[in-house]
């Protein structure tokens, strides 16, 4: 497609930044990446939680360490960034998707041990049909572009259905979530020997993430990162 073309088409159906609706050729514009993504946050290296001190790990990390080796979050899980997920999840503005996973390959790219291989958080089948489409998974096929790694979907799926997370007290996410996934035949032998990198949108309690790093674990991986968007801070 010709520079001409491309500039027709830009005036014909101009794109506007998720975050302030300013006309731009990016979902987010460039003054939104220098406010929002430019200056990383001190982060626990194992759950990404905000620290106020350069320790490498937070509290809860040191006293009950999750299943998971590392969480690499893009940003926090706050307004108005809040609202890319929300556009995403929620409104069914999927190019928001890509843009989501620009930050966390960006994020990415300064850890020190990148994942062979990505899979989304699976949903399940009830779920699926009620939303229409898998956020992780729609933003893990532009991230495992970006990262050049291979994306296998199906490496686990969901046994059951279960309570949606966010409508639960924090204590009772573990048990709501408790063995509630499996490796799928046909990939099982991916996992073995493997450090996989397992792709969400938000990480609250870190629940969901840690039952599927031990479900993994259990299958032989021997380290599980998380890459989410955003980390939702501690109250």
């Amino acid at each position: 497609m010709t520079g001409l073309i491309k500039a027709c088409l830009w005036q014909l159906a101009p794109c506007s930044c998720l975050l302030c609706g300013a006309q731009n050729r990016q979902a987010i514009c460039a003054d939104c990446v220098q406010q929002f993504f430019s200056i990383p946050a001190v982060r626990c290296m194992r759950c990404a939680i905000p620290l106020l001190t350069s320790d490498q790990l937070c509290g809860q990390c040191l006293a009950a360490p999750p299943a998971f080796s590392c969480t690499i979050a893009a940003c926090d899980y706050r307004a108005p960034l809040d609202e890319l997920i929300l556009a995403l999840k929620f409104r069914h503005q999927l190019e928001a998707a890509p843009a989501l996973a620009v930050q966390m390959a960006c994020a990415a790219a300064k850890a020190p041990h990148a994942p062979e291989l990505l899979m989304p958080v699976p949903l399940s089948r009830a779920r699926l049909a009620q939303r229409g489409f898998n956020q992780s998974l729609e933003i893990a096929r532009p991230l495992a572009t970006l990262m050049d790694r291979p994306l296998y979907p199906q490496l686990l799926h969901r046994l059951r259905d279960t309570t949606a997370q966010s409508l639960l007290h924090p204590d009772a996410r573990r048990e709501n979530i408790l063995h509630a996934f499996a490796p799928d035949e046909a990939t099982r032998d991916r996992i073995r020997g493997r450090h996989i990198g397992v792709v969400d949108d938000v990480m609250t309690t870190g629940a969901t993430l840690n039952e599927i790093a031990v479900c993994l674990k259990r299958h032989g991986a021997v380290r599980v990162t998380n890459l989410v968007f955003a980390r939702t801070p501690s109250h």
